[in-house]
């Protein structure tokens, strides 16, 4: 089968196009033929040697979003059939390989896909939706809430305003201005344009922060919280110097990585098919154009999803 193998740590040229015999499914497992493969920060990150062999070390296949059709399935494996349309993200944050024609996967770490979701949009919605859904339920984001999130127009972050919104929370994002249309479409109640403004002298008495941005963001984000609201971390850490700020401002730091879950995307499915979840794909490419799509997600800029179509 086709494979994107990681050759060695560092930039998008070390992402190689190869063949190699497909995966058995185990006891427990399902062989997915790919249909699509999602695309995420994270990929690029652990390719660069950002995250050291934490996920992995070369050679491997990278990749943990996926959508395609049920192959063959391994013993004790009564919830899937050959020929189920399924997604998931398998594995995380150990390798999974969904760079390919073909990956194996444990059967709890799926879900039946999305109704009335084409593939390469359901490829796009694991990982980041998985995401977005644990720290709102982490932070227990509710009605009538005021939500602040980091990087809206991104994969996590157009998700996660979507979702914020249909628990009843008053969304608030940091974007560029020409995301502002975009976002609107999504429903969000305000966009603040960080090229223009500081978002901390434009926004105040938020319930929950989302920062997905990293750097100085959780600090900043501090002094835009009531007192008892909460940061929610998913770029950079929550403790130290953080931690300590946080608490003298009378909230809490919450760190959170994504983890797999199949319920998780049973809920993230129904949301689709109800049409109260899109999963916008802003770059839909062919698999052996792997390396275009770590360099189009490294520009930092990308509407939604970057997306692999493996399946012709």
């Amino acid at each position: 089968m086709r494979a994107i193998r990681v050759e060695r740590f560092g930039g998008p040229e070390a992402l190689r196009l190869v063949l190699i015999e497909p995966p058995a499914p185990g006891p427990g497992e399902v062989l997915v033929r790919v249909a699509a493969a999602g695309v995420n920060p994270v990929d690029w990150k652990v390719r660069a040697g950002g995250a050291g062999e934490r996920f992995g070390r070369p050679p491997y296949v990278p990749g943990w979003d996926v959508a395609g059709v049920v192959e063959a399935t391994g013993d004790g494996v009564s919830a899937f059939a050959a020929g189920d349309e399924v997604f998931g993200m398998p594995r995380f944050p150990a390798p999974a390989g969904c760079y390919a024609d073909y990956v194996c996967a444990p059967a709890d770490h799926l879900a039946a896909a999305p109704a009335g979701t084409d593939r390469v949009a359901a490829a796009g919605l694991p990982l980041a939706g998985l995401t977005a859904l644990q720290v709102l339920d982490l932070v227990g984001v509710t009605d009538g809430q005021r939500v602040l999130v980091h990087a809206a127009g991104g994969g996590v972050g157009h998700l996660a305003v979507q979702l914020a919104k249909a628990r009843g929370a008053y969304v608030i994002g940091t974007g560029r201005a020409d995301k502002r249309p975009f976002l609107q479409e999504l429903g969000i109640d305000e966009v603040v344009d960080y090229t223009t403004v500081a978002f901390e002298e434009a926004v105040e008495d938020v319930d929950v922060v989302v920062n997905l941005v990293g750097g100085d963001y959780g600090r900043r984000s501090l002094r835009v919280l009531r007192p008892g609201g909460v940061l929610a971390m998913i770029v950079g850490g929550g403790g130290g110097a953080l931690g300590v700020a946080a608490e003298a401002a009378g909230v809490r730091v919450e760190r959170h990585l994504v983890r797999p879950d199949r319920r998780g995307l049973a809920r993230l499915a129904e949301l689709a098919a109800r049409g109260d979840l899109r999963v916008a794909v802003e770059h839909a490419l062919p698999l052996e154009q792997a390396a275009r799509a770590h360099e189009l997600g490294e520009r930092g800029h990308t509407r939604g999803k970057i997306v692999l179509a493996v399946a012709g």
